[in-house]
């Protein structure tokens, strides 16, 4: 007879946990109880306190509790922002990045270990895919930062290395897992959802009711231009993306934001801002304009202050509705990628 797998008991809905104990003869309370102490980054079935030892023992048996390791933490002298590196079960690695703010504090999470898209100025698909993550490690990389910097986190932007819609279920399921009152309990307008465009999952995720930010990594306003820089374009093309936004705007009243890295010479040319503010429309989207972000091993370079300000007196003439972003974390591995690059080649 074979080993009995054990289930990854984080990844479980408080629904499906309540199912659980009463299938097993517990009352359904005892699901709460997991549930919170899960939420609290308990790394044993020992740390249940509240829970007899039979029902502890139980557990352990019958399922696992995720625990990253975290293996290099980089922080910002500039601005204090926080890079981690953590290592899962497999000793595969997945970054994720902590950003402080007025507002509050916001974490950039991984979806998945590598990406498929191959976005040219990416570092995140240069050692290819790996595999999706689950909905407990998405969740413990915000949890067990929150623990580790002692600051609450109240923004979450699924904008690390993978791509969200790829892995459409277990993102599903972690937005469901952290919002949860019960749970770490970030409110669903807080948390962003990111996406090359994989015009399908758009237009599936706009049948649930999510009520977090879609925001739609653009970068270029032509076909020629983004199937370039964005491979997954050739199949969908800009006027299906964009036409796929709108219908998502139209059937959740969510304003889309358009994320479009400045990049000298290849996006950034005067002719290409018209462009853009003809296709994006001022009601249901908003342009969220970046400076590129240095990847060693990529021929890109950001644009000059010189490029930026004519790009964006266009926008400005044609009331083009956008911001630029604030660049963070510049002295150290900021972009998607770099350090679990970095730290794989060295091994």
């Amino acid at each position: 007879m074979g080993t009995k797998m054990k289930r990854d008991i984080k990844s479980i809905l408080l629904t499906e946990l309540k199912e659980y104990f009463v299938s097993i003869g517990e009352k359904q309370f005892r699901a709460q109880q997991v549930f919170s102490w899960l939420h609290k980054g308990v790394t044993t079935f020992g740390d249940m306190t509240n829970l007899s030892t039979d029902l502890r023992n139980k557990l352990d048996n019958e399922f696992y509790i995720t625990v990253p390791s975290l293996i290099e933490k980089q922080i910002s002298e500039i601005d204090g922002t926080v890079k981690y590196l953590y290592s899962l079960h497999d000793s595969e690695t997945v970054e994720c990045v902590l950003m402080s703010y007025s507002h509050g504090n916001s974490i950039c999470i991984s979806t998945q270990v590598g990406c498929k898209m191959g976005c040219t100025f990416c570092a995140s698909a240069l050692d290819g895919f790996k595999r999706n993550l689950s909905a407990s490690e998405m969740l413990d990389q915000v949890l067990f930062t929150q623990m580790d910097s002692d600051k609450r986190i109240s923004n979450v932007v699924l904008m690390g290395i993978g791509e969200p819609l790829d892995n459409f279920d277990n993102v599903m399921r972690f937005i469901q897992l952290i919002c949860h009152p019960s749970g770490m309990n970030v409110g669903a307008r807080h948390i962003t959802i990111s996406t090359c465009g994989l015009v399908e999952k758009i237009d599936r995720l706009a049948g649930y009711d999510v009520q977090s930010t879609l925001a739609i990594s653009l970068h270029a306003p032509d076909d020629e231009t983004r199937s370039m820089l964005v491979p997954a374009n050739r199949n969908i093309g800009v006027k299906n993306l964009i036409e796929s936004s709108q219908r998502y705007f139209e059937k959740t009243g969510r304003r889309i934001t358009y994320e479009y890295a400045m990049i000298a010479g290849i996006n950034d040319s005067q002719a290409q801002a018209e462009m853009l503010s003809k296709l994006l429309d001022r009601r249901s989207s908003h342009l969220n304009l970046i400076l590129l972000s240095n990847v060693h091993e990529s021929k890109f370079i950001a644009s000059t202050k010189e490029k930026l300000k004519a790009f964006t007196d266009i926008l400005i003439k044609n009331n083009t509705n956008y911001t630029m972003r604030r660049s963070l974390g510049s002295d150290i591995d900021a972009s998607c990628g770099q350090l679990r690059r970095r730290v794989l080649h060295k091994k």
